[in-house]
Parts: C-alpha cells; structure tokens; sequence
C-alpha cells in the first residue's frame, strides 16, 4: 500500500504556490512557465537589484507587459519562486524520508536533504533547480526583510516555508520530545546550511565547511549532539 501510495504522489506531483502571488497562474500556461524558468536564470545571472521585467521580456521575446499579466512586480515573482523552492523542497523531503520508521534516521535524512547541495530535477523542466538555489542562497532574504512582511505572512506569502519548518520540528520532537526549542532547531537548519553555502564560496575563512566538511555534515553533528539520541555524545 505504501509503494501505490508514493505512485500516486509522483504521478500527480505538483507544487501548489498561494494564488496571493500571482494575477494569472504561470504553471497554466507555456508563456507561464517560460517567465518562470527564464526569469531564475536571469535573477541568478544580473541579480536581484538589476533583474527587470523588461529585461526578462526580451529574454522570452515578448513585450513587458505579458509579464506583469502574470505578477504585479518583481517582489512578487521573488517571493513567487521562493515559495516554490521550499514547495519542491517540501516534497525532496517526503520522497527521501518516505518508509523510514527509525525516527533519528528520518530526521538525520531529512537534515541530509535541506543541506545538501541542489542537483537539477528533471521531473520539473522549465525550472533550473540549481540557478533557483543560487538565488535562494544570495537573494531569498529580500523576499521577506521588507516593511510589509506581517501582511504579506497574514496573506500566506510564506506558508510553503512555515510548512517546512513544522516538518522538520515534528521530526525532531519524534526524536527528542523533551527537547524544548524544535522550531528555533529547525529554521537554523533551514536557514543556517544556507548561510553556510554562502560563507563558504565567499567568507571561507570564517566557516569550516569545505568540499570535504559540508554544511550536511556540520549540521548532522550538530543534531546529533543538542538532541538526546542514541547516537548523540
């Protein structure tokens, strides 16, 4: 039963992004979906500050304004694209933990999967998974260190990511319950093995993660260690 059920999810896989961040549905169509792929390519390109709707209207060979038919500015897209990083994330999760009953080894795979580094996925071919994590490692702060932040979050702009870090603190009280701070644990693995990739291609000599020390290793170690598992000293 649990095999037909994993059938079932990758045949009807899709990631749902809250309606709030779009005027028109990009996943519903070829111009949609083309916005999509080349505007994360452009964004990890020229980045953020330089990324324009006219730019990525010549990208895609059409006017400007087909593309503020589908989002109402460039805030919005970033937070669009975000969303549905942490959405495919959200699923890379559910399909690596799946039939796992040892709760330490579901969470220590589940810390594997946030942190290691992003290989393309073709099941989703307008999107360039590698070039989006490049942008949420650089550039996904912006779409949440802005004034309208508390709206934006009562509007759902960020659900995907809440979603996430529920997940992974469920895993960890399943591991620890008398552990006190789940959620704090989880957005630092969240957000710390981002920072973590950043320092170490641009600040290496203030991380000691390395092609051989990876920011997946770092935070395993340190899972095991604040938790009280069987495996942790």
């Amino acid at each position: 039963m649990k095999y037909l059920a994993m059938d079932d999810l990758l045949k009807n896989l899709q990631i749902s992004v809250s309606s709030n961040l779009y005027l028109k549905d990009p996943e519903s169509s070829e111009l949609g979906r083309k916005i999509i792929g080349m505007g994360i390519i452009l964004i990890d390109k020229v980045g953020f500050e330089k990324f324009t709707f006219k730019k990525l209207g010549e990208k895609i060979q059409s006017n400007e304004s087909s593309v503020y038919r589908y989002f109402e500015n460039k805030h919005s897209f970033l937070v669009y694209i975000t969303n549905w990083f942490w959405g495919w994330k959200g699923y890379q999760l559910a399909l690596s933990t799946y039939g796992i009953d040892n709760v330490e080894k579901k969470l220590l795979k589940a810390v594997e999967v946030i942190a290691h580094p992003v290989e393309e996925d073709m099941r989703f071919k307008h999107i360039n998974e590698v070039a989006l994590n490049n942008i949420i490692i650089n550039e996904s702060s912006k779409s949440y260190l802005t004034k309208k932040v508390d709206e934006e979050n009562e509007h759902g702009h960020f659900i995907l990511y809440k979603n996430l870090v529920n997940r992974i603190s469920k895993m960890i009280s399943e591991v620890d319950p008398d552990y006190q701070y789940p959620f704090s644990l989880a957005t630092t693995i969240i957000d710390g093995s981002l920072h973590q990739h950043f320092l170490s291609k641009h600040f290496s000599s203030i991380s000691d993660c390395t092609h051989e020390i990876t920011p997946s290793i770092y935070f395993k170690n340190m899972v095991s260690s604040l938790l009280n598992t069987k495996n942790g000293k």
